[in-house]
């Protein structure tokens, strides 16, 4: 297993999670986090968990006001990503990003002009084009995939003609910012009159936006698929599976799936604003990114938190006791780097199964209290990954921060069930190992954790 991981496997993982389009949307997508995480406290003021403090910010006008920044922040992701992503794609090729990243913006509106369909007193169906104005519904949520795809078309044209040097060139006594501009005038041109291409093709044979034509044709779709029990399943086996392997998963996977997440969390805090909670009950999508970050990452990936509470408290060998006390710092900040390469847990056949499981159980249960509604749809809101879990808890959840306080409180001791029979065989090898002695008699107590595991799996 370990041999076809390595040479099959993790060769064609590692080649396709640094192909140019995933590293500049992975890596361009992290510049809306400062939006998300902002907007989410400003979501949070408008959704105060205090119902008395709620209600007088809706009796003097205060939630209208935080609704004005979340407005400024999540609805403008798909904007702003279009522009880090052709201005990430540009960058990595080695030239200057910033004017891919201004003529992704603009390809991108001249994309989007609405095409709005009315009725006129006849019931005739009559196609009316709105202007002056930007739908900020299609800059928001809606539009996550289709800026991911024009971003990195326009970073890719515009790396093309650089590349062959394909500009007007200038004298040398002309100063550089002048220089840089007419090096943007040709690929500006074509990308320009490509964007308006697109806009008369889409408007003229589907009555439709290119950007409305992919959230019905592809993004909508995705959600569909990655909004289910199943969906959920596969994306934490994922993340588990490649970092037994040593491959950093939530990178991976959430390089390839993050952006459908991120599509989700959007149309979630839309609603909300929309038609509150009973719209969000109704409508929302359970599968958002809060559900990865606060119950199967939380204390770190395959939540070892309950690893981290054996090895301070229970641990015999010295090497668990010394690891415990400097991973329990990163731990309260989702951080495990140090127990995944320190004992290890990378290519480690005793604790690998605990590392799927426990994710596994947290999230899957944490999926069924959502759709059997004992835990409300999450309303979108976002917190740092690194922000400890309880706290974490309270804040994602709005006015039912509580529920999610107490819940994630019971997935973390969950997590201690799940890791201690695995971290008891780990420790007694190594305390074998300390003694000098033949950690290959404890053979038995690893077949003993293999049907433990076999149990586990079987029950979730």
């Amino acid at each position: 297993m370990k041999n076809w991981v390595n040479d099959k496997l993790l060769p064609a993982v590692l080649k396709f999670s640094n192909t140019k389009v995933i590293s500049s949307m992975k890596n361009g997508l992290i510049y809306t986090m400062p939006l998300t995480i902002v907007g989410s406290i400003f979501l949070l003021l408008s959704n105060f968990p205090v119902p008395s403090v709620s209600d007088f910010f809706m009796k003097t006008g205060w939630t209208m006001r935080f609704a004005q920044v979340t407005g400024a922040t999540y609805d403008l992701i798909a904007l702003i990503s279009v522009f880090a992503i052709a201005y990430q794609w540009v960058k990595e090729d080695g030239f200057q990003g910033l004017p891919a990243g201004i003529l992704g913006m603009v390809a991108y509106v001249i994309t989007l002009t609405p095409i709005k369909q009315v009725m006129n007193t006849s019931g005739t169906k009559v196609i009316a084009t709105a202007t002056g104005v930007i739908d900020k519904s299609w800059t928001g949520g809606k539009g996550m995939i289709a800026a991911i795809i024009l971003g990195a078309v326009v970073g890719w044209i515009y790396s093309w003609f650089l590349k062959r040097d394909i500009r007007i060139k200038l004298p040398d006594q002309v100063p550089a910012n002048v220089t840089g501009a007419f090096t943007a005038l040709i690929p500006a041109a074509v990308i320009m009159t490509l964007a308006f291409g697109i806009y008369i093709f889409f408007d003229g044979v589907f009555h439709m936006t290119m950007v409305d034509a992919i959230y019905r044709v592809i993004q909508t779709p995705l959600q569909g698929l990655t909004d289910n029990a199943v969906g959920l399943f596969v994306y934490i086996f994922l993340i588990s599976f490649l970092w037994s392997f040593g491959i950093h998963g939530p990178i991976v996977v959430g390089g390839i799936l993050g952006p459908v997440l991120s599509a989700n969390t959007l149309e979630n805090i839309k609603l909300f604003q929309e038609g509150g909670r009973a719209a969000l009950e109704a409508r929302g999508h359970v599968f958002v990114q809060p559900i990865i970050d606060q119950f199967v990452t939380v204390t770190g990936s395959g939540v070892t938190i309950g690893l981290v509470v054996f090895m301070l408290f229970f641990a015999k060998s010295k090497m668990l006791k010394d690891l415990g006390k400097l991973a329990l710092g990163p731990a309260i900040f989702n951080i495990n780097e140090p127990l995944l390469f320190g004992i290890p847990i990378v290519l480690n056949p005793v604790l690998i199964p605990p590392f799927i499981i426990t994710p596994l159980v947290t999230g899957m249960l944490t999926y069924l209290a959502i759709w059997l509604k004992i835990l409300p749809v999450l309303s979108g809101v976002t917190v740092p990954w690194t922000t400890p879990a309880i706290i974490s808890g309270l804040i994602i959840g709005g006015t039912d921060g509580w529920k999610f306080m107490l819940w994630q409180a019971l997935m973390l001791v969950l997590s201690c069930v799940i890791w201690f029979p695995f971290a008891r065989i780990q420790d007694r090898q190594n305390l074998a190992i300390e003694r000098g002695e033949d950690p290959s008699q404890l053979a038995d107590d690893i077949a003993e954790a293999k049907d433990t595991a076999t149990t586990h799996e079987a029950a979730n």
